[in-house]
């Protein structure tokens, strides 16, 4: 008997256990979530297609739920799972206020990314990469500022050469590969920030993570081992990552055994925070530590560069007296501080030019996922059970009137006037997250690397504005539409900027 006669059988069987339990898990979900209402379809065979139609037309079910049910939870059909949708200020404080053995953060990643397979168990297990982010990178944004604004310029002059004349460039690809160097400069140093293969390496990492994961997501718990296997990236990322800083590693754990933790010239930079912090044992591998180093690259890199492209597409359709505003400041900051981590907070305008882009487009249509991992009631009642996932539609409160004075219209300098008309109040900065902005997430659990990301971000925007005029390909003054998958809010990836020497 041929190889492929054995082999269909078993595919059949399978794709037939796959299709079954499919259809058992919806069929249990649906269940348990009965009492709560529903945006879109609910019937079982409905509710699938409803899943599907949700991959493009996320937004305007959100927007319906959200209208319907303001102050109230309502369900969404996912491609893979239902997902609980709380609105109002009511809800969203009982969401921050539970403790994580009842709503956790970490474990609706976990699920979301399917980090056993894509990444690798040890980061489920121990998240101590997350305590460098939040502690040892924060304290050290002051410290390496010099280099990442160095790596800035040395990327922007290879990437956009300065000319007299108009040069048209792929703005998101383009923004990857600048982000990319820039953060790896402060994570790896040099040379290897600047290495063709190690930023490819960094770049298509998360995108397989996010692909696989997806993937993984479709299937029953019992098949995810062996999916899971077959379309994990990590074994692969690894053995490109160890042929570029393995030898690194190894030896600065080398010197740590020879000469203790504070051994001589010791290099300031994400390797050596990691050693600082790691539990030892199973996680103080070569690895397991390259392995972190790609992880919080996927959450730098990415984050940072769509953040960018968006902001970089507002500031070319921007009518000039908003553009002199932004560099009177940036020049005045400048010339008074220098470039430093302290004159980048006095930058309230390009501050608030971000944050407006944040709110208005940002790169998700809902925010702060949490796993409900025991049994769970709002203060109106409301049960969610256990192995639900809640969120918080995001991009229907930035554009709420309740929230926001005219939320449909882009007002630059929206957040810097609530500064100043609040007495300087940090409460309006894009790093804060409040009651009103969640691009950043909300509670403990928002995102440790905003401190890093935002002084990155207007590092960007200062040197682009200093250095180039910028406009749309076409003198086009209509923002490039977003791409909008399931809940993911992308750069148009298609669109091109044009730069050229800045001339006033």
């Amino acid at each position: 008997m041929s190889d492929s006669s054995t082999l269909l059988p078993v595919l059949a069987s399978l794709c037939a256990l796959f299709v079954v339990s499919r259809l058992w898990n919806v069929r249990m979900e649906m269940a348990k979530l009965d009492a709560i209402p529903t945006v879109g379809s609910n019937g079982f065979w409905s509710s699938l297609w409803a899943g599907i139609y949700y991959i493009k037309h996320a937004r305007e079910v959100v927007q319906e739920g959200y209208d319907k049910y303001y102050g109230r939870a309502f369900k969404v059909r996912l491609p893979d799972r239902w997902t609980v949708v709380a609105t109002g200020p009511t809800m969203i404080n009982d969401i921050k206020k539970a403790p994580d053995d009842m709503l956790s953060f970490d474990e609706a990643v976990n699920e979301s990314l399917q980090i056993d397979y894509t990444i690798g168990k040890a980061h489920r297990m121990h998240l101590y990469h997350v305590n460098v982010v939040r502690n040892n990178l924060t304290r050290n944004i002051a410290t390496r500022f010099s280099d990442v604004r160095d790596e800035i310029m040395a990327s922007f002059a290879e990437q956009i050469p300065v000319t007299e004349d108009w040069v048209s460039m792929p703005a998101l690809n383009t923004i990857m590969n600048i982000v990319c160097r820039t953060t790896n400069r402060l994570f790896v140093g040099l040379p290897l920030c600047r290495e063709p293969d190690w930023i490819d390496l960094n770049i298509q990492f998360t995108i397989k993570v996010f692909t696989s994961a997806s993937i993984i997501n479709l299937f029953p718990s019992v098949l995810k081992p062996i999916i899971g296997t077959l379309l994990s990236p990590r074994a692969r990322a690894t053995r490109r990552a160890r042929r570029h800083i393995g030898h690194v590693i190894q030896q600065r754990m080398d010197q740590e055994d020879q000469y203790g933790k504070d051994w001589a010239d010791k290099p300031n930079d994400l390797i050596s925070w990691l050693l600082d912090e790691n539990p030892g044992g199973e996680y103080r591998t070569v690895d397991d530590l390259l392995m972190r180093l790609l992880n919080i690259n996927m959450a730098a890199i990415h984050t940072t560069s769509m953040s960018f492209s968006q902001v970089l597409y507002w500031l070319a359709v921007q009518p000039d007296h908003v553009i002199k505003e932004l560099r009177e400041e940036i020049e005045s900051v400048t010339e008074e501080h220098g470039w430093n981590k302290i004159s980048m907070g006095y930058l309230r305008k390009v501050d608030s030019f971000m944050k407006e882009v944040a709110r208005y487009t940002g790169i998700g249509e809902v925010s702060s996922e949490r796993k409900v991992l025991k049994d769970f009631t709002f203060t109106d009642g409301t049960r969610v059970p256990a192995g639900s996932i809640i969120t918080i539609p995001a991009f229907a409160m930035h554009h709420d009137e309740r929230h926001y004075e005219d939320p449909d219209q882009f007002k630059p300098f929206r957040f810097s006037e609530m500064r100043d008309s609040e007495g300087g109040s940090i409460k309006h900065q894009m790093i804060t997250p409040n009651q009103d902005y969640f691009f950043f997430g909300t509670g403990r659990h928002a995102c440790p690397g905003r401190f890093f990301a935002v002084n990155e971000l207007k590092t960007l925007v200062a040197h682009t504005l200093l250095t180039y005029d910028v406009k749309l390909e076409g003198d086009s003054k209509v923002i490039p539409e977003p791409v909008l998958f399931v809940n993911a809010v992308l750069p148009n990836q298609e669109a091109k900027v044009m730069f050229r020497k800045r001339r006033v």
